[in-house]
């Protein structure tokens, strides 16, 4: 196989050709999510670019494995190993057990995920379900002298690395900026980035999951889940890694430290990090509040489609800025593409050269550090082009293998008319819900929103005044 795959390697900080470990497939782990609430649109932009990733090597050629956790061992709320314990505390407000919030949450979570054409993961494994590997690689760790034990917990001593700032020059002051909290530092730490492997002297009231280990019932620190689990199902080498930009310190730098001790050799070679999706207030974080789900989006009337080509748009190393103003531009492009595209008409023999030639541009800009920006620019110009309808259908279908925007399936959404009556009924339901606001009755102002948008009407108050349209499908 000719390896023309590059992508920028954070650990090397260079933009690199993909040569994996074994001729022909990739190994490939997605830190997955923490499944104590809603995933919000953000932390679904990096499964997103991942999912075109991984999309993008299939269709290159690549065998791909790709594996995902489920983080349903408490995700403590500090990356200083302290704070509160988020799977506990949402519990307790929901009035639920633990592993009642973790199969709700992970249930929304795969939900949102095929709303937006996530392709599952090969493997999806619970931290839970690994508890036996977590306590061999901790065994291991205190036996080759990288652990040790503190005030009732297991430690990963970061003294013992030459170089624990695998993915940065900076110094380590710099790098703790990047982590203080407001709470108490933990005394019973060698050095100030030494992080927790096994708890049993638990900071949290009431810690719901616990476990018989050597050092005592307890449960495992967040970094060691993904290294176990990485290792129980691609084995002692992995190919791409990849998450978020807030993954990397101390996450992934604390993964690297714990695997390559145990290992006794290099873990894996390529990080794919992609970076925030920003509001005007700055990056959207589940612990500031300030969340926008999928179900969100579409309940003001936007397609989940849209979200994607929005994303896709960008470049998936650019922190990315969420506007209303954009996504309405953004769905409106989305629109014209499909109904452009569903008027193609399947007729006449496919021109092969032409076709080769628009695949390799396609090629070109996926295989060049995932470009989907140039990917979405070849698939306006195939549109464009001199070639007949049955040729550019089978470029659009064969795009959407990586793009997966439902280019030939949306057609319906496309054509959807609305007739008299039911422009009549919506004006009139528009008045009543004004004469109500007026009236400071906004419940039922309210309702006659809910009520529309039962029907599959959208509506939207502009300084213009309100503006309708029917929901996309």
């Amino acid at each position: 196989m000719e390896n023309r795959f590059k992508f920028y390697n954070t650990l090397s900080r260079t933009v690199e050709t993909v040569v994996p470990h074994e001729d022909g497939k990739i190994a490939m782990y997605t830190c997955g999510p923490t499944v104590y609430h809603f995933a919000h649109i953000g932390n679904l932009r990096s499964y997103m670019m991942e999912d075109v990733l991984e999309k993008a090597l299939r269709y290159v050629g690549y065998d791909v494995k790709r594996v995902m956790n489920i983080t349903d061992v408490g995700h403590l709320s500090s990356d200083a190993d302290t704070g509160e314990d988020k799977m506990v505390k949402s519990a307790q407000k929901e009035h639920k057990t633990v592993m009642e919030i973790a199969k709700f949450y992970t249930d929304a979570f795969f939900d949102d995920c095929k709303k937006l054409n996530i392709k599952r993961p090969d493997v999806v494994e619970p931290a839970t379900n690994c508890i036996p590997e977590f306590i061999h690689m901790v065994e291991v760790l205190l036996e080759k002298g990288y652990a040790y034990v503190a005030g009732g917990n297991v430690y990963f001593d970061t003294s013992k690395l030459e170089n624990y700032y695998v993915f940065s020059t900076q110094t380590e002051d710099d790098m703790l900026v990047g982590v203080r909290d407001d709470v108490e530092e933990d005394t019973n730490k060698k050095n100030k980035n030494d992080f927790v492997l096994w708890f049993t002297k638990s900071k949290f009231e009431d810690q719901a999951l616990k476990w018989d280990s050597p050092w005592g019932v307890g449960y495992p620190g967040w970094h060691i889940e993904c290294s176990c689990i990485a290792m129980k199902y691609l084995g002692e080498y992995m190919d791409i890694h990849c998450g978020g930009v807030d993954n990397i310190f101390p996450h992934h730098t604390n993964e690297i430290a714990q695997s390559e001790s145990y290992l006794g050799h290099k873990w894996c070679n390529y990080w794919f990090h992609v970076n925030h999706l920003n509001d005007k207030s700055g990056k959207m974080s589940k612990s500031k509040g300030n969340i926008l789900t999928v179900s969100v989006l579409q309940e003001k009337g936007y397609d989940p489609m849209v979200y994607r080509l929005f994303c896709l748009q960008s470049h998936y190393r650019k922190p990315l800025e969420f506007s209303y103003d954009i996504m309405d531009n953004t769905a409106a492009a989305y629109k014209k593409l499909v109904k452009r595209i569903a008027g193609l008409k399947a007729e006449g023999e496919i021109e092969q050269e032409k076709f080769d030639e628009f695949k390799g541009k396609f090629l070109d800009a996926i295989c060049n550090d995932l470009n989907t920006s140039m990917a979405i620019t070849v698939l306006y110009d195939l549109l464009k082009a001199d070639m007949n309808d049955a040729t550019k259908l089978a470029l659009v279908k064969d795009f959407d293998n990586v793009l997966s925007l439902n280019l030939t399936e949306a057609k319906n959404g496309a054509e959807k008319t609305v007739d008299a009556e039911l422009e009549s009924f919506v004006l009139a339901k528009i008045e009543e819900r004004k004469e109500a606001k007026k009236a400071k009755d906004f419940a039922k102002a309210d309702a006659i929103r809910d009520e529309l948008m039962a029907k599959g009407i959208v509506i939207k108050d502009t300084r213009e005044g309100v503006v309708w349209h029917l929901a996309e499908e």
